[in-house]
């Protein structure tokens, strides 16, 4: 039993696969594995886009900034989870947590907003095209990029702050691979935590209005893919698209699924729920988004 938040200098995380060192060194070598292609792969992306003038163009800005917060997102709690996994360790510092819960819901944040950025980019691209211009100019890009970043930043604050404010009385052993909201929120004492959960009811409420955004947007392009005369035409604004809706649809639900989930759910389920939403969407981003698109192929 702890008093309040000020007694507990680190929290323990849950180490999966801990029945025998064997299953530890599985659950080390699958992480690396995973982490190492992430990087490969939004590495490749960055690089590409940089290097490659004729990816100077909106939708590969934006790119660029999803590849960039992929990379942060996934080593924000992978690293971790990896070296705990080697040390045969549970332990993370107080701050560490903290660190962890900030930049993780920073860079979440961000790719959500980033993710409806991008829609709106889609939209324009093929239902405006005659105004793409001006309405997606270098500056504009820049003022959007820079909002989906800075509401991330917002968000992060929020949460971390309140999350940290409240008093732990149910121990430090977290059961998760990472530290992640609400398995916190389950440490503190029941009536202090109601301000979070009204927070992340609103965060849910603010991904949903993205979602229908996106949702519309996505609408109008398929209706307008449709009335396409050239089937060449109809090809490319659909392969430019789909790898889009696809991220989208995979980022947005398995978030909700986490967040979402009965309190009576099984750790393992929790564990491969959160796994899903934190490690798989960083890693497969950049093979959804170059398999379609032949002018990424030709730049890499």
């Amino acid at each position: 039993q702890m008093p309040n938040s000020s007694s507990v200098s680190e929290f323990l995380l849950l180490l999966a696969f801990a029945d025998t060192r064997e299953l530890q060194l599985l659950h080390f070598a699958l992480f690396l594995g995973i982490y190492l292609a992430a990087l490969l792969g939004n590495g490749l992306i960055l690089t590409a886009v940089a290097c490659d003038h004729r990816l100077h163009t909106p939708m590969y800005f934006f790119l660029l900034n999803l590849a960039l917060l992929d990379i942060g997102c996934i080593s924000t709690t992978v690293p971790k989870a990896i070296a705990n996994s080697l040390w045969d360790t549970r332990a993370i510092s107080y701050a560490g947590c903290a660190a962890q819960v900030f930049f993780f819901v920073f860079l979440i944040g961000a790719e959500y907003s980033l993710l409806t950025v991008m829609a709106y980019d889609r939209y324009v691209a093929i239902c405006k095209p005659l105004h793409y211009g001006t309405l997606l100019g270098n500056r504009a890009c820049a003022q959007m990029a820079a909002a989906a970043w800075g509401s991330g930043v917002l968000y992060a604050v929020l949460h971390t702050a309140n999350t940290f404010s409240l008093p732990l009385c149910q121990g430090n052993a977290v059961d998760q691979f990472f530290c992640e909201i609400p398995q916190i929120l389950k440490l503190s004492c029941s009536e202090a935590c109601l301000r979070e959960v009204v927070l992340l009811a609103v965060s849910l409420c603010l991904a949903s209005a993205c979602f229908v955004f996106i949702s519309f947007s996505y609408l109008q392009i398929i209706l307008a893919v449709l009335r396409m005369p050239s089937e060449q035409g109809r090809h490319k604004a659909f392969s430019t698209c789909l790898p889009h809706l696809v991220v989208v649809s995979l980022t947005l639900s398995t978030a909700m699924v986490a967040y979402l989930k009965p309190s009576n759910f099984s750790s393992s389920l929790d564990l491969a729920v959160s796994f899903l939403y934190s490690v798989v969407p960083p890693a497969v981003d950049p093979l959804i988004y170059s398999m379609r698109n032949q002018e990424l192929k030709d730049a890499l």
